[in-house]
């Protein structure tokens, strides 16, 4: 049997004319079928772990963390998109990654620190150290 490469398969997957409907549950199956492929590249398999949004017009919408991992992602975004169509029967898959801004979590150091942080979580923490006066030992 003769090989078709990624974009061979690309162009021959979205020239059908497939559009089955296919499911939320479908889609983790099929997603993670292509998973076990990239048992040789342990950085995008972390990356794809994650299973995308199902979202209007058989579009699938990942949120990644950074730049690395979306050009890890695109350096296999043909094949994964091919198989996507072939298995799921439906052309009309389409593979939409978006690098979302994480902000970088600051070190806390002081007991200040530390209570501003509480008081995000549960702003009554406030309130009640005004209300017993309590300090954290500043002069």
């Amino acid at each position: 049997m003769e090989e078709i490469s990624a974009a061979e398969q690309f162009k021959m997957h979205t020239e059908k004319e497939e559009t089955e409907p296919f499911t939320k549950d479908d889609l983790k199956n099929k997603w993670k079928e292509f998973l076990i492929r990239l048992d040789d590249r342990p950085n995008l398999k972390s990356t794809l772990s994650k299973i995308p949004e199902l979202k209007d017009n058989w579009e699938l919408y990942l949120e990644i963390d950074n730049s690395i991992q979306n050009d890890l992602i695109n350096s296999i975004k043909p094949e994964l998109v091919s198989f996507l169509r072939k298995e799921l029967k439906n052309s009309d898959i389409e593979f939409i990654t978006k690098v979302t801004d994480q902000v970088k979590n600051r070190i806390i150091y002081t007991d200040m620190d530390k209570f501003d942080e509480m008081v995000k979580k549960n702003p009554s923490l406030k309130l009640l150290k005004q209300k017993f006066n309590l300090d954290f030992g500043e002069v």
